[in-house]
């Protein structure tokens, strides 16, 4: 029976008590517990059940390899599921519930699809799912989408707050073990600025919990030592209850601190996602035990002999009156040694191996625990806790020779190096035949751009199990990492650790080693899952050859385990079914992040109103100040016009039209995308992303230009202006900045590579004002000595001038067709600029123009604009712009594949002007209906309306649209029906209504 133990519990604080609930039954712990050894010290074995047969489930483990003790943890907005008992620290009025059962945990109508067992074998679902289909949506989906996941969705709104770090160092040290520590502290010394993260709220890893010496002292006096000397140095950083979530690409790594899960109502972040860039990273995180297949392995009370030790050395847990121990290596020797100088009862030690345990085994029969050596166990006794077990010969089938009775089993098959962070970047492994595991292999690190490694491993994570090898590991790692970030490395000693004499362990995984299909069908690999040795060698038999199928077929190693527990036995499982070596077979792929992390960690402070944070272009708080009436334009806010007392947006809008095209008129442009391209071969790499030649632009001439995506649609298009030989500035629509930088991104990084190009995104540090009007030349006159008359300035050119006392740079180019100067400034500028512009144009009547005004223009120039005349779908042949497609060079992103016959179709809808007969304006999207019905019965569809609004400048309604066979019906009337009924009658036209010889802006 679960207890406290008077004598131990060295992390709790047993002068301040925690009460919690569990299911609603209110418990009590101490500070320092976690969930799990609170839940163990209350006598609650069974804290769940299985995903699949709903059968009862126990704590295994201690530390985030906990697969089964997963809970429903508070309520309302601090409600949330798959809170992991063994990383959760118990606080005051915790409030847990188990998951995945109904009606109730004990009593969990699920749990007849154990007795189903048979029939619900891996991979049951691929093949009892797919016929008949009729009964897919009326009764399989129902059933699967009922018993998908385990814990509940949160419904409230999370009530807590999330926060992201930034992070530079030259070496980051992930785990806090006594490796972690000591590569630390020897990397500090050299100079280098150190973080150092470990994910509980306690250092020294095992290390305190197994004993030792360093030094000539114990080891727990050596943690603390060094923790001390570390929290002195100026040059450290270190940090408890802090994950190493994932390694990525020149030495980006992701850290999860759970800055207040154990007091949550203290102020602050509840999580912190860290973004560290680091020089070097040493990952000295540590190893797992191993648990071993055997019958009823999963029945509460059957945990790993770590584990087992650590409850009681940690938290003064005994699991278990009368604790049998199994294993077939000699560290679980030191958990049976434990318990028994604690005063609990160790009825046997079941040991594998034939040859035994080295020193500690002696040790061992020293206190008067008995040995059994060459023995397994044939199955667990018991349901929902142990009850006893059944020994037999491990050579054998599994012929039961004595039975013992216990409650509780401690299970150890050995340890694997916790290599995931190691594997995450690309990291290689290779197998230890001598300690059955999978370690890093050193040779073959992850690196960097220029080939230089930034991941080491260091300790037990590197397969260095004994302390003393482990910190002479560690002190070469924290020496190598600071050699490597360019710091001079002085010679000092090694700790020096007691050496321990232990016997080799055995490659055991399945208890007995000719297990009959009975005892295989009950051994179990993965808790969460319900994998059994039976299913990974059914998969085997059905072909799934490779791992990786392996698992997705019997969801090995898959949901939160993400093989830690299950991964090693599975493959030695798997390979002796193929009768190939556990190597030949391989590993599974390990994905970021370690264990899961918080939604709300990733998210960080995007969340509620700066979910998407509005963003703001330097004449925000004038727009404001003077009627703007905004728009969302992606994450921007833009004037869609600019209200007047008793003014409505319509009589706005053809206001600012007017004077704009009159007179003057000024427009806040600064939202535009703006890319500098640079590099050697930055011409060479515009003409792949535009359909016409860069490369021949002349230094200080811009040119429009339309990109395509290599599916060849018109995905953006913007002038482009050569700054200089090797620097251009792309203009972008404004919602398209960020993904045409990443297109071009993407493509630089994973295709042409080779090309000596660099591209930043600078839209929010230049404002960007458009002067456009037939005054607008006369009012810049005013505020600079420069020349820009057209002889001074052309059209499609661009100069650096001094307006108003400002340094800029005016292109000339037009959206609206007149004469029209956009200027950049320093967005710190963008302000004074745009009142000192305002001031110069009073003469004229100069006002602000807002989006609509800006569309209605561009319209009546028969510009196209992405998002409008663009779905999607659309090449730019379909606008009638096979002009600014260049003849001249032999390739550009979408030219192949603008050269499919579905692309060179003669029946393409192309693009025409549209003009209502009775003046009136046609509505967005409508279509364009010719004769007869297609084979639904409806009107056949020729074409659509893709841009409409009225002209204040020609008086009508004008459109754009896309019409079969457009170019050439110029003159005939066309039907666009109405919801109503009724149709409006549109004659095709030009597309270009207004200055089609572009006299207004060439001036």
């Amino acid at each position: 029976m679960s207890t406290r133990l008077s004598n131990s519990g060295r992390l709790l604080n047993k002068g301040r008590a925690m009460n919690f609930t569990f299911n609603g039954k209110r418990m009590s712990g101490f500070e320092g517990d976690t969930l799990a050894s609170a839940l163990l010290a209350n006598d609650q074995m069974l804290v769940g059940r299985s995903f699949k047969y709903h059968r009862p489930r126990g704590i295994v483990a201690s530390g985030a390899e906990e697969p089964n003790a997963l809970f429903n943890m508070g309520e309302g907005s601090k409600f949330e599921p798959n809170q992991r008992a063994t990383t959760t620290e118990l606080f005051d009025g915790c409030k847990l519930g188990s998951q995945n059962h109904w009606p109730s945990l004990e009593f969990d109508v699920g749990a007849v699809n154990n007795k189903l067992g048979r029939f619900l074998t891996a991979g049951f679902y691929y093949k009892m799912f797919m016929h008949p289909r009729p009964l897919w949506k009326h009764v399989y989906e129902p059933i699967i989408r009922q018993s998908a996941g385990l814990g509940k969705a949160p419904k409230d709104r999370d009530a807590d707050k999330y926060e992201h770090f930034y992070a530079y160092t030259d070496v980051a040290v992930v785990g806090g073990g006594v490796a972690g520590l000591q590569a630390a502290l020897v990397a500090a010394k050299t100079g280098a600025r150190v973080l150092v993260m470990e994910q509980t709220a306690h250092w020294g890893g095992r290390a305190p919990v197994d004993g030792g010496t360093v030094n000539g002292e114990p080891v727990d006096k050596f943690v603390d030592q060094i923790v001390s000397e570390l929290e002195t140095m100026s040059n450290v950083t270190i940090r408890t209850r802090m994950m190493g979530s994932g390694v990525y690409d020149h030495g980006y790594l992701l850290g999860y601190e759970r800055v207040n899960d154990h007091q949550p109502e203290a102020k602050g972040p509840r999580h912190r996602l860290w973004r560290i860039r680091a020089g070097q990273i040493i990952t000295a995180t540590g190893a797992i035990e191993r648990p071993i297949s055997f019958a009823g392995n999963d029945i509460p009370g059957v945990m790993l002999a770590s584990a087992v030790r650590d409850y009681a050395v940690n938290y003064g847990v005994s699991v278990g009156d009368r604790t049998v121990v199994v294993t077939n290596n000699d560290d679980a020797y030191r958990t049976a040694i434990a318990l028994k100088n604690l005063g609990l009862d160790v009825p046997a030690i079941i040991d594998a191996r034939s040859g035994g345990a080295g020193a500690l085994g002696d040790e061992a029969r020293a206190l008067g625990i008995r040995v059994e050596n060459g023995k397994g166990i044939a199955k667990v006794k018991g349901y929902k806790r142990v009850e006893g077990v059944a020994i037999c010969s491990q050579a054998g089938e599994g012929a039961v020779l004595e039975e013992i009775a216990c409650d509780a089993v401690a299970m150890s098959g050995g340890w694997s190096p916790v290599v995931h962070l190691w594997s995450h970047c690309g990291g290689k492994l290779y197998w230890d035949e001598a300690q059955a595991h999978f370690r890093p292999d050193v040779d073959k690190a992850p690196t960097g751009a220029a080939g230089e490694a930034f991941v080491i491993v260091a300790g037990s994570a590197n397969g260095y199990l004994d302390l003393a090898a482990g910190l002479a590991d560690a002190d070469a790692a924290g020496k190598a990492a600071a050699k490597a970030v360019g710091k001079k490395v002085a010679k000092s000693d090694v700790p020096a650790a007691e050496a321990t004499d232990e016997a080799a362990s055995e490659a055991i995984w399945l208890m007995p080693q000719g297990a009959n299909i009975k005892l295989r069908m009950k051994s179990w690999l993965d808790y969460q899952n319900d994998v059994k040795v039976s299913d990974i060698q059914l998969a085997a038999r059905e072909g799934f050859e490779s791992v990786e199928h392996a698992k997705r077929y019997t969801t090995l190693g898959m949901a939160t385990d993400q093989g830690k527990l299950s991964n090693i036995n599975g493959l030695a499982i798997l390979s002796d079914a193929l009768n190939q070596p556990i190597p030949q077979t391989g590993t599974t792929t390990f994905r970021p992040p370690y264990t899961p992390i918080s939604m709300g960690a990733i998210a960080g402070e995007a969340r509620g109103e700066i979910f998407q944070p509005i963003r703001k272009t330097p004449i925000h708080s004038w727009n404001e100040e003077n009627g703007a009436d905004f728009e969302p334009v992606g994450a921007w806010r833009r004037p869609y016009t600019y209200l007047r007392d008793g003014e409505d947006r319509h009589s706005a809008v053809i206001r600012e039209i007017d004077q704009t095209r009159s007179s003057m008129g000024l427009l806040d442009a600064s939202t535009l995308g703006k890319l500098i391209v640079k590099g050697p071969d930055a011409g060479k790499f515009l003409d792949m992303m535009y359909t016409n030649m860069m490369s021949t632009l002349k230094p200080g001439r811009c040119r429009y230009g339309l990109m395509c995506n290599e599916n060849g649609f018109l995905m953006d298009d913007g002038v482009v202006a050569r700054i200089d030989d090797d620097t251009f500035l792309c203009h972008t629509t404004t919602g398209g900045a960020e993904n045409i930088h990443g297109h071009m991104e993407e493509w630089l990084q994973t295709e042409w590579w080779d090309l000596k190009v660099y591209v930043a995104n600078v839209t929010e540090q230049f404002a960007q004002i458009a002067v456009v009007g037939p005054n607008g030349r006369k009012a810049m006159e005013k505020l600079t000595e420069d020349d820009i008359s057209a002889e001074g300035l052309p059209f499609m050119a661009f100069k650096d001038i001094t307006l108003a006392g400002i340094s800029a740079r005016a292109y000339r180019i037009s959206f609206s067709g007149e004469l029209s100067y956009e200027i950049a400034v320093p967005a710190s500028q963008g302000r004074a600029l745009w009142d000192a512009l305002l001031e110069a144009g009073a003469e004229f009547n100069v006002m602000p123009y807002g989006t609509e005004g800006l569309h209605v223009m561009r319209a009546e120039k028969g510009f196209i604009m992405i998002g409008d005349e663009t779905d999607g779908t659309v090449i730019p042949q379909d606008l009638n712009m096979q002009w600014a497609i260049s003849k001249k060079k032999e390739d550009y992103l979408g030219k192949r594949a603008q050269e499919r016959s579905y692309m060179t179709d003669p029946t393409r809808w192309k693009l025409v002007g549209l003009e209502t007969t009775d003046g009136s304006v046609l509505s967005e999207g409508a279509y364009a209906v010719a004769p007869g019905e297609n084979a639904n019965g409806q009107r056949n569809v020729q074409g659509r309306v893709t841009s409409t609004y009225y002209s204040p400048t020609l008086k009508r309604g004008i459109a754009m649209g896309l019409l079969l066979n457009g170019p050439d019906r110029m003159g005939e009337v066309v039907d666009f029906p109405r919801v109503d009924g009724t149709s409006v009658l549109a004659k095709v036209v030009d597309p270009i209504f207004y200055d089609k010889d572009g006299e207004k802006q060439n001036v």
